[in-house]
């Protein structure tokens, strides 16, 4: 049976009662291609995706995107916790249509969409971060994602070693990738993840510069592993932020060993007071706020 939050119409009870720990962490899970046979260690089954969905629902996680999470606008019913669902290469296993132009029922998008039909109250939103001509070069899928109220996040436009490449080359990789997101789905590209999680050799153009009259400025920096991201109230570096690995075999440090982990010690996990207008946590971890944070905060 899943834990069942306070209903959402209800006033948010006292953050004491439901444990709220808004300076907790929050686990950002990084998948790959969705395969009924993985090719490889960041491969996971559609079977074994449905099956940590219901763990995440059970436990009482509820989704939020990328740039939701970077920027503090967490709005959950008490006693929930936040996590970020994250999808690197656009690949067709994570969002293709049907001959009649429906979403593939075994692709990612096809179970988060289902499991939103089972369960109203798990919104199943996610952050895709895409390479140029994503998902098969499909134009209807970017606007479609756009529109469903999923994040589209940058990841370059070749998926670059960003090491390999000098500064023309890094900033070249990011603004093409960024124009053509917003030249399918207009709107603000507010984050990316790094290919095979390797910075160029000057990590802030991972973060803004600017090619051919582009733009790109990323309120986060995705990594690839491996543990959970600290509060955005806390002790947060958004130009590395890291994520857990979900793969159909087990690694180290996977999404089932930190689900585990934070299982047995929940007091470790962020839990949503319910009020977006401020911050609460026990008192012992008064400490651990970022200071800028001060006048909303509600220790307890």
């Amino acid at each position: 049976m899943a834990e069942t939050p306070p209903p959402a119409s209800s006033p948010p009870p006292d953050p004491a009662a439901v444990g709220a720990n808004e300076l907790g962490v929050v686990p950002i899970l990084m998948y790959h291609q969705l395969a009924a046979v993985p090719d490889s260690e960041y491969d996971q089954t559609p079977a074994k995706f449905r099956a940590e969905l219901d763990r995440l629902y059970r436990e009482n996680y509820r989704p939020v995107t990328a740039a939701a999470y970077i920027s503090g606008a967490v709005d959950l019913p008490a006693g929930t916790h936040p996590v970020v669902l994250t999808f690197d290469d656009s690949t067709l296993s994570q969002l293709t249509f049907t001959a009649d132009g429906q979403v593939a029922p075994d692709t990612a998008i096809g179970i988060l969409e289902q499991f939103r039909t089972e369960h109203p109250d798990f919104a199943p939103t996610a952050t895709f971060y895409v390479n140029n001509e994503p998902f098969g070069n499909d134009p209807r899928a970017l606007s479609w994602l756009a529109a469903h109220g999923y994040e589209i996040g940058a990841h370059t436009a070749s998926h670059a070693n960003l090491a390999q490449l000098d500064s023309t080359g890094v900033q070249r990789e990011l603004a093409d990738n960024v124009r053509a997101i917003v030249s399918a789905a207009p709107g603000r590209v507010r984050t990316m993840a790094l290919p095979l999680g390797i910075s160029p050799a000057d990590r802030a153009l991972a973060t803004a510069g600017s090619w051919d009259g582009t733009n790109y400025a990323f309120e986060a920096v995705m990594l690839v592993g491996s543990n959970p991201a600290p509060s955005h109230y806390g002790d947060l570096d958004p130009t590395a932020v890291p994520r857990i690995r979900s793969g159909a075999t087990p690694v180290d440090f996977d999404s089932t060993y930190w689900l585990d982990r934070l299982a047995a010690d929940p007091q470790q996990r962020y839990t949503s007071d319910g009020n977006p207008q401020q911050i609460s946590f026990p008192a012992r971890l008064s400490g651990t706020l970022n200071s800028r944070w001060s006048g909303q905060a509600k220790p307890y």
